[in-house]
């Protein structure tokens, strides 16, 4: 971890992106950003792992960072990517059990920690921003409600459809139209739930059939609408 660099100003955060913490008054934030630490992650690093004790939460300023639970002979399932302005480790801390996932850095990240001692403070204080979270916390349990209905339900086929989509959503495209993360073939099949040698062979279909590009790991979406249909997401 590399402490040698400006740390993030937490006014600047909530308002280039509007972060969990925006229902914080103006002496609130001020009182986040004197309090937490803030470091660049290196790629490939762990920050922590399924099982551990976590003191506080964790913030990202820049990055991605891959959440996953490790199954049998040390197979990931990939739960979801953290990106700016997402906030990990929440659901530990509140409810005081090691964690329930490993998260490690797959594109250098600056991440910014606050303690539980911290939190506690913020949210004793601040009943919107209980609120916030409450919300947060909601919506992901939706999340893995539709996660768990899509493995049962659908084809690997449609669910690699749906995740393509679903990626381009959450971190946008570049100048080339590309999506802006770049996963290996295996995290794609980790994500999805499925063997990598399966996600090989529909995304050559894919790229066969006009609806995406390949280079290397960079993927571009040519024909959403065909994908949309495959993926079954109305």
């Amino acid at each position: 971890m590399n402490k040698f660099f400006d740390e993030p100003i937490c006014k600047d955060c909530n308002l280039e992106i509007k972060t969990i913490f925006k229902k914080l008054l103006p002496e609130q934030i001020d009182f986040l950003t004197q309090n937490k630490t803030c470091n660049i992650i290196k790629k490939g690093t762990v920050l922590y792992q399924e099982g551990n004790r976590i003191s506080g939460i964790y913030c990202i300023n820049k990055g991605i960072l891959k959440i996953y639970k490790t199954g049998i002979e040390g197979k990931e399932q990939i739960i979801k990517f953290a990106k700016k302005g997402d906030v990990i480790g929440y659901r530990s801390v509140i409810i005081s059990e090691p964690a329930c996932t490993s998260v490690k850095v797959i594109e250098d990240a600056i991440v910014c920690f606050i303690s539980s001692q911290e939190l506690y403070h913020l949210l004793k204080e601040n009943s919107e921003f209980g609120i916030e979270m409450l919300e947060i916390a909601c919506k992901e349990l939706g999340e893995a409600n539709n996660y768990i209905t899509d493995i049962a339900q659908k084809s690997v086929k449609e669910r690699l459809a749906e995740i393509l989509l679903h990626l381009k959503d959450e971190f946008g495209v570049n100048n080339d139209d590309i999506i802006n993360i770049n996963l290996t073939r295996e995290e794609i099949a980790n994500l999805i739930g499925t063997a990598t040698e399966s996600v090989i062979r529909l995304l050559s279909e894919f790229k066969a059939a006009g609806i995406i590009e390949l280079q290397g790991r960079k993927i571009k979406i040519k024909d959403a609408v065909k994908l949309k249909k495959m993926s079954n997401v109305f």
